[in-house]
């Protein structure tokens, strides 16, 4: 037992207690290990330059993606397109090209879905991307347009039409430029080619209309809708054309070549060889060259296929094609097969489709006028479909409209479920007006015999609408107004026109037109004008409408004041058209509305902007009479500072070419500015302030309006900056007005006896009248102009308080201190042509009178004018009276300290006055 429990003691098993931790065996493996992470930047962004949407994917995997076999995976691409452009805009234009060749090809795609939603993304490119842009990948996306238009699933058709509609939106120049290909495929979506009866010779390949019973539309409505795509196609071919020429005088649209570009030449810096004239041919329009010479395309010469409808083959050989179809397409339509018994009644559908089919013969229609030989197309038009259209066309004109049957409620249409009623309504009158369009175009004054039946129809058919016309729109009105025209000049006769403008003048009496028919209607009526202006004396026969017309003109623009700017320049516009042409009924009219027009308050002058009321001086020139009521009114427009001052001294320029004083050489109109109206306008002019305004300052006190010195009986008013420049510069034109008069004594003398009337014995005076003054008399004054004692007396008053004034000014006075260079030049001058105001200023420096502040300024007034070189020989004249004057300021300053001021006057007085030298110096002081 001993060597047992010996043996098993080599190999005791060791016991586990709970709780305890297992020892660790002396053969185990650590297994333990450490990592760390590496980071590598360039791989991290690899991700990051191909932004993705939510699905987490790029643009290069949607775009692969476009080329999966299911239609699912294609939507959900095309979708996820959209997504990723929207959020990444930048992302198409570095990958345009893909984008666009992926995007075209599934324009033929065989899943309705793929293709609806290609056609989204394409609206959504069309709005991101510019043409410029696109232009290069364009020819790319015009034949995918054109597969899918071709295509011979009716669904692939029906959904290329909106592909195509969005192209015409976004790109209508590019889409035009393909325009030989794409207008063969508009043919082939409603007809197939079918050989004619000469099957045998094979010469000539015909067209007819289709049915296909497999769309989804009837064939009616598939017509429809692809002559409406056709329309808006050719409506960009003529937007597109800058050589085509409406006849409608009204349709022409406002494009940049067709604005006239005026020169604004300033006469004056003309006058001083500052400013060179350019004169330019054709008025600074783009000229229409008729030559049948076309530069060479820069990809090469092009064949009549390339150049589309631009060739007058090409255009041709498609209006023998398109033209049939489009009367088979009416046939169709027409009252006579949809429902014979009700006449010329049509239906909302069968409506519409006629209106493409006359929308698209008009523009076609156009295009043949921008061919050198127009008068070849149209004999041609004529010759081949003339007897059609009068036979289709004409035959249940004019067309109304057939209302749809609604429910009507049992108290408007009791005992009936459904009212079917005919309308009045405008809706169908575009249809109308575009075949009147069309057929006027077709006849010519040569004609007219022929022609005088269905003629007779559309005229008794426009006059009709123009008189009850206070419904229509502005395109109504103007299709209305192109086939009046028309009219008008296929048969020029008085007797043939004159119901014609009547029916124009009814509607255009009407109350609350719009500005848009207003607009057309005015220009209408003035074309008129001029067409009948033109005419010889001998023939011309004078419209008592138009006359009537030109002739209420002067009195809308005064009833409209500032309504409406716009269409008061189109009324100055006309109104100086017909004065230019001494209309007499026009200017009796604008004679008697005159004052309205120039109320220097609620006047249409002071009231439009600056270049209405330009245009509105330069009226002024062609009033038949100026009486004097009228000239205090355009006095007061001058003064006021509601029109600019170029514009005030272009009306006194005219004003000054309508009196006798012009200096005309033949005889001018009779009476037509009386002199004494004329000075009169002058001097209040001059003045610049009315009689009331002038009363009304009298009783303005103390500062900041009033500078006043108590050695002069005269306060000045000072005026506003704006309104001191305003009167200066207005100044400046009645002074040389004034000048040019012959008798300039007698000139002298009336402004004299003005001046001593109105403006003597009061007490306050604006600050610009009394400069104003000064400056007419340095302008006027020469040896034979007496001066009485009493102006001698006020503009000594005058000069002294002005000279106070600017002696007076602070620094700081910024608006104050640029009156300084023209009133203190204005003074000098007076007081150097009149030594006697200079000498009468001197002896009213009565000093004893003065408190002590305005010592240091009469001081500083006399150092002044003992520098001034042009006044240092009257000085040297009045040298007792200046000596006089220091010694009654020494006398006041006795026992005082002597300041520096006085100091300076010693100074000045004995080196200028004592010592006496001979002649002018050369000091100009500048203060």
């Amino acid at each position: 037992m001993t060597k047992k429990r010996k043996h098993q003691e080599d190999f005791q098993k060791v016991k586990l207690k709970v709780g305890k931790k297992k020892p660790r065996l002396e053969n185990a493996t650590d297994t333990t290990f450490k990592t760390k992470a590496i980071q590598i930047p360039e791989q991290l962004k690899e991700d990051g330059v191909l932004p993705t949407q939510n699905r987490k994917l790029n643009i290069k995997d949607l775009l692969s993606q476009m080329h999966h076999y299911s239609p699912g995976v294609k939507h959900n691409a095309l979708l996820g397109l959209k997504d990723l452009l929207s959020q990444y805009p930048f992302v198409i234009d570095a990958h345009l090209s893909n984008i666009v060749s992926e995007v075209a090809a599934v324009f033929t795609d065989k899943d309705s879905g793929v293709r609806g939603a290609a056609v989204h993304l394409l609206q959504f490119l069309a709005s991101k991307i510019r043409a410029e842009q696109i232009a290069p990948f364009f020819p790319l996306v015009s034949a995918h347009l054109s597969s899918a238009m071709t295509h011979i699933s009716e669904g692939i058709q029906e959904d290329s039409l909106k592909v195509l509609d969005i192209l015409l939106e976004a790109y209508p120049a590019l889409l035009t430029d393909r325009s030989s290909i794409l207008l063969k495929n508009f043919v082939e979506l409603i007809s197939h080619q079918q050989l004619s009866k000469r099957l045998k010779s094979r010469e000539k390949l015909s067209w007819m209309l289709s049915v296909n019973p497999n769309r989804r539309v009837t064939s009616q409505q598939w017509r429809l809708n692809v002559l409406i795509r056709l329309k808006k196609f050719l409506q960009a071919v003529v937007d597109g054309s800058s050589e085509i020429e409406d006849e409608g005088l009204q349709e022409q649209k406002d494009s940049p070549r067709s604005v006239r570009n005026p020169i604004c030449i300033s006469w004056k810096v003309h006058a001083n060889n500052q400013q060179c004239i350019q004169l330019f041919e054709n008025g600074g329009l783009r000229p229409k060259i008729n030559s049948s010479f076309r530069l060479r395309s820069l990809t090469g010469v092009m064949d009549s296929a390339e150049k589309g409808l631009s060739s007058a083959e090409n255009l041709k050989g498609f209006i023998e094609i398109i033209i049939p179809l489009l009367i088979e397409c009416w046939i169709e339509a027409s009252p006579a097969q949809s429902a014979p018994i009700l006449g010329n009644l049509l239906e909302s559908d069968s409506q519409q489709l006629m209106q493409q089919v006359l929308s698209i013969i008009h523009l076609l229609w156009k295009l043949t006028k921008r061919h050198d030989e127009t008068y070849k197309m149209d004999l041609w038009l004529r010759m081949n479909y003339l007897v059609d259209f009068k036979h289709h066309f004409m035959r249940h004109f004019p067309y109304s409209l057939q209302e749809t049957a609604k429910h009507k409620k049992k108290d408007s249409c009791k005992g009936n479920k459904y009212c079917v009623t005919s309308s009045n309504s405008v809706d169908h009158l575009l249809l109308n007006l575009t075949l009147c369009d069309i057929m006027v175009s077709l006849a010519s004054t040569s004609t007219l015999q022929m022609d005088s039946g269905w003629l007779d129809m559309i005229r008794r058919f426009v006059t009709d609408t123009l008189q009850d016309g206070s419904k229509l729109n502005s395109k109504q009105v103007n299709r209305l107004l192109g086939v009046t025209w028309r009219l008008m000049q296929i048969q020029q006769n008085k007797v043939a026109t004159e119901p014609l403008i009547k029916a124009v003048y009814t509607l255009y009496q009407q109350r609350n037109l719009l500005f848009p028919v207003r607009t057309l209607l005015l220009k209408f009526f003035s074309r008129v004008y001029q067409k009948e202006d033109l005419r010889t004396q001998r023939i011309r026969s004078r419209s008592k409408v138009l006359s009537r017309w030109l002739a209420g003109l002067p009195q809308q623009l005064a009833l409209l004041g500032l309504r409406n700017p716009e269409l008061s320049n189109q009324l100055i516009d006309i109104i100086h058209s017909a004065a230019s042409r001494s209309n007499k009924e026009l200017l009796q009219s604008l004679q008697a509305t005159a004052a309205r027009i120039y109320d220097p308050l609620e006047g249409t002058l002071v009231l439009l902007p600056a270049e209405a009321q330009r245009r509105l001086v330069q009226l002024v020139y062609f009033l038949p009479c100026l009486p004097a009521s009228l000239l205090a009114g355009l006095s007061r427009c001058c003064i006021m500072g509601r029109m600019s001052s170029e514009l005030a001294a272009t009306l006194i320029g005219i004003l000054r070419m309508r009196s006798s004083f012009a200096g005309w050489k033949c005889q001018v109109q009779d009476n037509s500015v009386n002199d004494v109206d004329y000075f009169s306008f002058l001097f209040s002019t001059l003045i610049g302030f009315s009689r009331e305004e002038l009363t009304s300052l009298q009783g303005i006190r103390g500062k900041p309006h009033i500078s006043q010195s108590q050695l002069s009986p005269v306060r000045l008013y000072l005026t506003d900056l704006d309104q001191f420049l305003h009167h200066w510069a207005v100044t400046e034109m009645i002074c040389h007005s004034l000048s040019t008069i012959p008798s300039q004594s007698q000139c002298f003398d009336i402004l004299q006896t003005g001046i001593c009337k109105y403006l003597v014995g009061l007490v306050v005076i604006p600050d610009s009248t009394a400069g104003s003054v000064l400056c007419a008399i340095n302008k006027l004054l020469d040896q034979a102009c007496i001066l009485s004692e009493t102006l001698h007396k006020f503009l000594a008053s005058c000069c002294y308080s002005l000279l106070y004034f600017l002696l007076t000014l602070d620094k700081e006075d910024a608006e104050h201190l640029q009156k300084r260079d023209m009133l203190w030049g204005s003074c000098i001058s007076a007081l150097a042509l009149l030594p006697r105001l200079l000498r009468l200023m001197l002896q009213s420096l009565q000093v004893s009178r003065i408190c002590r502040e305005e010592l240091p300024v009469v001081a500083q007034l006399l150092r002044l004018l003992m520098q001034h070189g042009q006044l240092r020989s009257h000085m040297i004249t009045n040298e007792f009276l200046v000596q006089q004057i220091i010694k009654d300021i020494m006398t006041l300053k006795s026992g005082e300290v002597q300041e520096q001021w006085l100091t300076d006057l010693h100074y000045c007085f004995n080196i200028y006055l004592a010592s006496h030298p001979q002649g002018p110096g050369p000091v100009n002081t500048v203060y």
